[in-house]
């Protein structure tokens, strides 16, 4: 986004812009696929195939390009007032932060994401009810009241893409990897995390538990 992250409307409406969209799409969806980053998680944790994955990755940037279209078509003063929307790495911040803003973020997102839909963490904690598009859209809007002021927040790089597109200004495409590396990391380590440490800790524990009745 522009030199001023808040835009004239001010962090906390943002992000709650952000959070109760997101929480509105995901349960209209079913928990539908609008964000590459957290379809490259669930890819590396075998829920996706690869086919089936990149198609959603093309969809879903085909689609923010749309969005973004619909944005400057019908709201081009505020448009082009707030840079189109496109992300970029505000002043004062180095690319380091930037990078670093945006893995923790969508690990955050996608560690949320696995969290919200483990069916095996369902069935144990059946007795307390758990709507997965509430804890999701809790996820983005924290993560935005965070990373707004350092990089506008990507966290979804079809979101980043399509702004940048749309807009295509150089200062839009300056960092614009930021966008699309920061996010595939945060998604990867957020699915290495619950595939192989969370989710194998669990399997060992209950192991040794059947392997020692008494104990």
């Amino acid at each position: 986004m522009n030199s001023d992250p808040c835009g004239g409307v001010g962090i906390l409406g943002i992000a709650w812009a952000f959070g109760g969209m997101i929480f509105v799409l995901v349960y209209c969806t079913a928990g539908g696929h609008i964000n590459p980053a957290v379809t490259f998680g669930l890819f590396l944790a075998r829920k996706v195939s690869l086919i089936r994955a990149v198609m959603y990755m093309v969809a879903q940037c085909l689609g923010a390009i749309c969005g973004v279209g619909l944005v400057k078509a019908f709201q081009k003063p505020y448009y082009n007032r707030y840079g189109g929307g496109a992300n970029e790495l505000n002043v004062g911040y180095s690319i380091g932060v930037g990078l670093a803003a945006e893995i923790i973020g969508t690990f955050v997102l996608v560690y949320t994401v696995f969290s919200a839909t483990d069916p095996k963490r369902n069935a144990r904690d059946s007795h307390v009810p758990v709507l997965a598009p509430l804890p999701i859209g809790f996820a983005v809007f924290m993560v935005h009241l965070a990373t707004i002021p350092i990089t506008g927040t990507g966290i979804n790089p079809a979101r980043s893409f399509g702004a940048a597109v749309m807009y295509n200004q150089a200062k839009a495409w300056d960092d614009h990897w930021i966008f699309w590396v920061g996010p595939f990391c945060g998604a990867a380590i957020a699915a290495f995390y619950h595939q192989f440490i969370l989710r194998a800790g669990a399997v060992k524990a209950l192991a040794s538990f059947r392997s020692n009745p008494h104990v």
